[in-house]
């Protein structure tokens, strides 16, 4: 069974709400609004661009007890040895409520994201919150390199 072909990872919360990777749930429309319109990493980003992202990534969907989405991460991964967690928000009007956290724990503890050498994640504002989960400055940021082009979606 390959990652495409496997059943929806599903984790609940005793208030209602729900972590999962069911991509028949996800609102596309919504979710690439946030990232193109209301994200500080991707701004612009064309909706093809998201398309493509979202179709070459685990998605992570979180949702009320209505069903409606109130947050969205995903992991770009191998499924052996890396994994690298992006995109990650809670729409303004449920913050305040743990979601974040429930969100990045539900996604750490997917079983086919576990044994990895190494995961990563860029963030400006969110460091307490990815603490909480092991996440550290870079021990050796001497030994990895970006090619980074934060102009791409302007152009």
């Amino acid at each position: 069974m390959t990652a495409i072909d496997e059943p929806p990872y599903v984790c609940r919360r005793d208030d209602g709400y729900v972590v999962t990777t069911d991509r028949n749930l996800l609102d596309p429309d919504a979710i690439h609004r946030f990232i193109a319109e209301d994200s500080y990493w991707a701004p612009g980003m064309p909706r093809a661009v998201f398309d493509r992202a979202l179709a070459h990534s685990l998605p992570f969907g979180l949702y009320d007890a209505q069903g409606l989405q109130q947050g969205f991460a995903r992991v770009t991964t191998d499924r052996a040895t890396f994994g690298y967690l992006q995109d990650v928000f809670v729409l303004p009007a449920a913050r305040g409520r743990g979601l974040g956290k429930f969100l990045v724990a539900s996604i750490l503890a997917h079983p086919g994201l576990q044994g990895f050498r190494r995961w990563t994640l860029a963030t400006r504002d969110a460091h307490t919150l990815y603490a909480q989960f092991g996440f550290t400055a870079l021990k050796r940021p001497e030994s990895l390199m970006e090619r980074h082009d934060p102009e791409v979606y302007r152009r």
